[in-house]
């Protein structure tokens, strides 16, 4: 029985987003499982991580503050993947991004104004970032080298330098405890947001999302990028430059990288230190594959992956869970997403019949009224 014309247009809306849908249901599952043998109730659970999220101003707070990095680490994933790579290396660039925005307020006199610091702290770390996922991408475009294992261990280097460095030439005599760089002075420190208990670095991150947005959908650049992540080779054939743009793409990654961890630093910790090392890399590489490589798309998923992240202290305190508990919902979530990617090639299949038969039953009164 074919579709009319009204469920046809609604099954062509729901095609994109249905492996999408199907993940999260059996993410929630697969979870629900998880905690009914442990003896606890799934339902529970479920509105506690809804409360922690979203369920008060301090929830809102400690989301939108996880929210902010994993935006930007997300940024660092979906852009090489316009040009079709794969780079998981956002950790290894957030921690340069630290040490070397730290390293900036240690070459500045005491009494420089925050509006010459903190750009110059910005493009510390951005340029930190972008030229570590940078040869990521030259790495792959002239050696051939396999840009998902190349950036992952590249990441592993860039954390050991980072506690390298930081426990040892830069790190203050007065950190005995807690290993840190010398602290950066309040006036070079990034405020809070008027009327709002949240730093700057949120808008920040959304403005990244909405340039890159821009960039890809609007510019030249943009579209040569999705073309070469369509077929390399087609590419090629008509001439695009693939090494410079594949290029473009892991120093742009890299650089959104490095910024959120110059944020870390000029917003939140006011140093460089191992607790700044807390899986916003990682965690950006969920946030990523959950919007698709949509940049617009990565400031809600960051907005629900950083309230699931917020909600961990809740679930510890009223159900007796692990803070872990939250990893484990974000581990299945990402092992469904990649499972029901391969229903893609089926949907691509279904809408091409469907805008077939679309077309058809729009073909029979054409010619109906003009006979």
């Amino acid at each position: 029985m074919r579709p009319n014309a009204l469920t046809a247009r609604v099954m062509l809306w729901l095609c994109p987003v249905l492996p999408s849908a199907l993940a999260v249901l059996s993410t929630l599952l697969l979870f629900s499982l998880f905690l009914l043998l442990q003896g606890q109730s799934a339902l529970d659970a479920i509105a506690l991580i809804f409360q922690g999220a979203f369920g008060s101003s301090f929830a809102w707070q400690s989301t939108l503050l996880r929210a902010s990095p994993l935006m930007l680490t997300a940024l660092c994933v979906a852009l090489p993947a316009q040009v079709g790579l794969i780079v998981i290396g956002g950790e290894g660039a957030l921690a340069l991004g630290c040490m070397f925005a730290a390293i900036v307020p240690q070459m500045l006199s005491p009494g420089t104004p925050w509006l010459v610091a903190t750009p110059l702290m910005a493009l510390a770390g951005m340029l930190a970032g972008a030229i570590w996922i940078g040869a990521v991408g030259a790495l792959r475009q002239w050696r051939g080298v396999n840009e998902t294992i190349s950036s992952l261990l590249m990441s592993y280097i860039a954390i050991a330098l980072f506690n390298h460095l930081i426990e040892g030439p830069l790190r203050d005599p007065a950190s005995l405890n807690k290993p840190s760089t010398l602290p950066v002075p309040d006036a070079m420190m990034i405020g809070s947001i008027p009327g709002l208990d949240m730093h700057w670095g949120l808008l920040w991150g959304v403005f990244a999302c909405i340039a890159a947005w821009v960039f890809i959908k609007c510019s030249i650049k943009g579209f040569a990028m999705r073309v070469t992540g369509g077929s390399n080779r087609a590419a090629r054939l008509v001439g695009l430059p693939v090494n410079s743009l594949t290029l473009v793409a892991c120093v742009l990654g890299g650089a959104a990288a490095g910024l959120a961890g110059m944020l870390e630093v000029a917003a939140v910790q006011g140093s460089a230190n191992a607790s700044l090392l807390v899986g916003y890399g990682y965690a950006g590489i969920l946030v990523a594959f959950a919007a698709r490589q949509n940049p617009l798309a990565i400031i809600l998923c960051a907005l629900i992956i950083g309230g699931i992240e917020a909600s961990s202290s809740l679930l510890q305190r009223r159900l007796d869970l692990p803070d872990a508990t939250t990893l484990v919902l974000q581990g299945l979530l990402f092992a469904n997403l990649l499972a029901w990617e391969a229903l893609r090639t089926h949907i691509a299949a279904w809408r091409a019949k469907l805008q077939a038969a679309m077309r058809t039953d729009l073909a029979v009164p054409l010619e109906q009224t003009h006979a």
